[in-house]
């Protein structure tokens, strides 16, 4: 069977792309307008959009960068796992009913047509808009990024293309993503999804536990293994520090309800009601992915500390080294091809929403709206991943860093408007403008000039509480807003 471990590997991902060919064009066929293309007909069953949640919330961020980071900072990034758990939890009880009444209140197809809708003015509208645009920037750049390094590294040790660039696989990944996305939109997105959903759940209980039996002394040993390098790395807050990973916590616990690739789902199920069943099938689901999130990291640092394996090029390359050179040939095939699937369903939900926010949602915001809508959609979808992919390529970052950092962005804009405005009356439109426009000037400028902040705090808690603080502050300085009697009575 080892002998054939690659071209098992290789004839997995094959199958894998063929399958979105097949999906893509029958996806095609379902979508006739841009309410199939944004919101797949707000039409999703309880599996469908559980999985849907959970699967956008992994993808490349937690199945390549979640071990990445493990291996780099040691049990730092277990606060992102804990705090991203919170997280669901918070968004259902302050959006789940809410945010479905309110699309259906104004036959929205967007986050921004709610928004707009909740406060009564397009101007805030048009804001998320642009903080969503923004954000997709860094967080597809997560993906496209997570499946080139996975991509790169099959190909060269596979020795089918070993000299091949990182940037010819950017190229490659972004090709197949866009046909992918193009042709089906979201509904090719979420009914794949669920395949997916159980792909990566069973894959990561599989690996925790090739993890555990490979390494002498299982989980101990690991332990015992870093612990002599590193004892920090192995500590509670890992070599982040205390905090670092606090602010993880604050940002990744709160921020999770400002995430539009996840609230938007919440818009697409068929009944309201169903909110309080798709919430523990989302959690559990998560939670037992998240362990390849954090077996794969361990292993892999505890692998080359004790001398076992080589020291790896980038830690990115931690989930791909294990599973090509320490997994059972079948399941690195199967691990693979879910990792690409997880990876396509994400990164066609961030093309989604942000392709919506500039065809849709900010013409609307200036009182017109764009003749044949979907054809430009998919023109767009073109164009913003391709700006993506180079965004992937020359910031130099990590897949785990970028995907904070798209993270942070969505949370310090979005969370004050949308998980406090839905459920405070006295938010005014004011507030979400000032808090959305500054969290998004703290965060880039933060980002362009390489700022570091003090304790290693994540700048996107930093941005989340400024904007928290303003968007409570000015409320209540503000005249209490007038709310139409229908946006009223969804709030209640």
């Amino acid at each position: 069977m080892e002998t054939m471990r690659h071209p098992i590997i290789m004839g997995a991902l094959a199958l894998y792309m063929l399958l979105c060919i097949a999906v893509g064009m029958w996806a095609m066929r379902r979508t006739r307008s841009t309410h199939d293309f944004f919101m797949a007909g707000r039409d999703l069953g309880v599996m469908l959009t559980a999985f849907a949640v959970f699967s956008s919330t992994l993808s490349g961020f937690g199945f390549v960068g979640g071990p990445g980071l493990v291996y780099r900072m040691g049990m730092s990034s277990v606060w992102m796992v804990v705090a991203a758990a919170i997280g669901f939890q918070v968004t259902f009880l302050a959006l789940g009913k809410r945010l479905r009444l309110m699309a259906e209140l104004g036959n929205a197809v967007s986050l921004p047509d709610v928004v707009a809708m909740r406060y009564g003015r397009r101007s805030t509208g048009f804001f998320v808009a642009l903080a969503i645009i923004l954000g997709v920037l860094g967080y597809l750049a997560t993906q496209i990024l997570a499946m080139a390094v996975v991509l790169q590294d099959v190909l060269r040790e596979a020795s089918w293309w070993p000299g091949i660039s990182l940037e010819a696989c950017v190229a490659i990944s972004s090709a197949i993503l866009v046909f992918y996305v193009v042709t089906g939109g979201i509904i090719a997105s979420v009914y794949t999804d669920l395949v997916q959903g159980a792909m990566m759940v069973i894959a990561a209980l599989a690996i925790f536990f090739t993890v555990v039996s490979t390494f002498d002394g299982g989980m101990g040993g690991i332990a015992d293994a870093i612990a002599a390098d590193d004892p920090e790395a192995i500590g509670p807050w890992g070599t982040l520090g205390v905090f670092g990973c606090l602010s993880w916590l604050f940002v990744f616990g709160m921020g999770g309800s400002g995430q539009p690739h996840v609230i938007t789902k919440l818009m697409m199920n068929r009944r309201v009601r169903d909110a309080r069943h798709i919430l523990p099938v989302t959690l559990l689901g998560y939670l037992f992915s998240a362990l390849l999130w954090i077996g794969i990291g361990l292993f892999m640092r505890a692998m080359v500390v004790s001398g076992q394996h080589p020291e790896l090029a980038t830690a990115d390359a931690a989930a791909s080294q294990f599973l090509q050179n320490w997994a059972h040939p079948v399941l690195a095939g199967v691990v693979l091809a879910g990792l690409f699937a997880a990876i396509m369903s994400t990164a066609d939900g961030f093309l989604n929403i942000g392709t919506a926010a500039i065809v849709h949602d900010i013409p609307r915001s200036f009182g017109a709206s764009l003749k044949n809508e979907l054809w430009w959609a998919r023109v767009v979808t073109v164009l913003l991943a391709t700006a993506s992919a180079l965004f992937a390529l020359y910031t130099g970052d990590l897949v785990a860093i970028l995907g904070a950092f798209g993270w942070g962005t969505f949370a310090a804009a979005l969370v004050p408007v949308v998980t406090i405005g839905f459920n405070w009356k006295r938010a005014t439109p004011l507030a979400a403008n000032v808090a959305i426009l500054s969290s998004l000037a703290f965060n880039f400028i933060v980002k362009m000039a390489g700022i570091q902040m003090p304790y290693r705090i994540d700048a996107g808690a930093v941005a989340l509480a400024l904007s928290l603080v303003l968007f409570i502050g000015i409320s209540w300085l503000s005249p209490k807003p007038e709310l139409s009697p229908e946006v009223e009575a969804v709030m209640e």
